[in-house]
């Protein structure tokens, strides 16, 4: 499969995350799994990136041109691609990922997470999002999203559209046995009808 890893770009981070996304994308490339990623060369990115090229693995990196002006693009894909703006970006990755893993980010990483799932909430996809748990970076935003849920702004059935691992042998575990999940965002509607006909 190619597996599209959204990760942050920054190199401020705690060490952990740097060191678990480069044995993710070593790991990626041993299982015979290409990487989809932002092609670049700091954060997170960079680090999943070099693990995966250690491996001689497939790494496509996808990039807006005026990051060339900024010198983050990273050298080593094995495919590069550029675009005229982000969300060209966005859809060139989403359209070639067979998978999503979500790594620990900043704005950029909460904003693909948040589009791969609302297409797969709106049946565009019904590819595997796992999220990549490490550390419980993401315990705020999960509890955050179950709030909403609880104050019926989203359907209980959202949280099966998408998976928590909280370590790299789960993230693998989730995505071998990942079973596409139908949902229907406007079930309700039917509700409303039978309820007004009944």
């Amino acid at each position: 499969m190619d597996i599209c890893v959204f990760g942050s770009s920054s190199e401020q981070i705690d060490r952990i995350y740097l060191d678990s996304a480069v044995h993710l994308g070593k790991s990626l490339a041993k299982k015979g799994h290409g990487v989809i990623y932002g092609a670049g060369k700091y954060g997170i990115m960079g680090a999943v990136a070099r693990g995966a090229a250690s491996e001689n693995g497939k790494l496509v990196g996808v990039t807006p041109r005026f990051f060339d002006e900024l010198e983050v693009i990273s050298d080593i894909c094995t495919e590069l691609i550029y675009t005229e703006t982000m969300r060209e970006r966005k859809a060139i990755m989403e359209d070639r990922a067979d998978a999503f893993i979500i790594c620990a980010g900043g704005m950029g990483t909460f904003e693909e997470f948040f589009e791969v799932l609302t297409l797969k909430q709106l049946n565009r996809h019904s590819k595997a999002i796992i999220v990549y748990n490490l550390n419980g970076y993401y315990d705020p935003m999960i509890a955050m999203m179950e709030n909403a849920v609880q104050e019926k702004f989203m359907s209980g059935d959202c949280s099966r559209l998408f998976s928590v691992a909280r370590s790299e042998d789960e993230v693998f575990e989730q995505l071998e046995s990942y079973v596409p999940f139908s949902y229907n965002k406007y079930d309700f509607l039917d509700w409303s009808k039978e309820e007004q006909n009944g």
